[in-house]
């Protein structure tokens, strides 16, 4: 991480104090993967020590954050880069800093379940430092530059919410966020902030990226913390990842949001009484009717 890294930050006294990170790759893709873990886990650590001293107490990283974005290639050298949850030495890690700073940290990086089954994960932990769970990414794309079916197993979390010591969240990874019906299941499971870590491009879905978050927050009553990370990833160099993390509220409107290239710490207070006083002005959950969607689960 540079020196430079930018703390973005605002304030709004008796709010809920959340953060994220989005950060470029700052080491070769030539290394082990192991080597890559490590120096990324470093890397993050000082602007962990300074969100937990502004107070924040839920934060998240960007998809897999610890390593490249491997996709664009079919290599298996990656699969080396799986850890274990939660007994592996990122979550071990963090463990230790979120009991430190008394905060939730969610975790995305990619899982060893066993050896061949591999999950691109975010693991959950409260603010005493415990280990409250997972979530694996439901829909994974299989496009050119985007072979995730080589590395990642679809995931089937049914929807998990975390009650956490701060309220309760769930998790949404990244190519998850064009599919509405999961930001609905994990509405009604009770979330009133869902992060969705991610590894997105410039190019042909970055007009979505302030358009499907805030629409999904605005339907499902809900906050949507959106993290991607920066620059570009040698040998594969599929674009520029442009950053852009951002917090949108339950009415769909962007509260505070990142650079578009800068490695950065995003701070931002929530008013969580904006999600009781929405819902109930607008009453989607009220108004729904899935007796008549069964189109949507009867099959192909």
């Amino acid at each position: 991480m540079s020196n430079d890294s930018r703390i973005s930050y605002t304030e709004d006294a008796g709010k809920l104090r959340c953060a994220v990170i989005q950060m470029g790759l700052n080491v070769s893709t030539d290394l082990e993967p192991a080597q890559i873990r490590d120096a990324m886990n470093e890397a993050h650590l000082p602007l962990i020590d300074q969100a937990g001293e502004a107070g924040v107490k839920i934060l998240c990283f960007q998809e897999v954050f610890n390593q490249p974005y491997f996709c664009p290639s079919q290599d298996a050298k990656w699969y080396a880069a799986a850890e274990r949850v939660p007994d592996g030495p990122t979550v071990t890690l963090m463990q230790q800093y979120a009991k430190k700073h008394q905060m939730v940290i969610i975790v995305p990086i990619y899982e060893e379940v066993q050896p061949g089954v591999y999950y691109n994960t975010a693991a959950v932990i409260d603010a005493d430092g415990s280990y409250l769970g997972k979530y694996h990414k439901t829909h994974i794309p299989q496009v050119a530059g985007f072979w995730e079916k080589f590395f990642f197993k679809p995931g089937k979390s049914y929807w998990p919410v975390f009650d956490t010591a701060y309220g309760r969240i769930g998790v949404y990874i990244c190519y998850d966020r064009h599919f509405p019906e999961g930001w609905r299941a994990l509405a009604l499971n009770g979330a009133e902030i869902i992060f969705n870590p991610s590894a997105t491009v410039a190019g042909l879905s970055q007009y979505l990226w302030e358009l499907e978050q805030p629409a999904s927050a605005a339907a499902n009553g809900c906050y949507i913390a959106a993290i991607n990370r920066v620059g570009h990833e040698q040998p594969w160099d599929i674009g520029e990842f442009y950053g852009s993390s951002y917090f949108v509220n339950p009415r769909g409107q962007i509260e505070a949001q990142a650079s578009a290239t800068e490695d950065e710490l995003l701070i931002h207070d929530l008013d969580m009484a904006m999600v009781r006083e929405v819902r109930n002005n607008w009453q989607f959950f009220r108004d729904r009717r899935p007796d008549a969607y069964t189109r949507l689960t009867d099959g192909e």
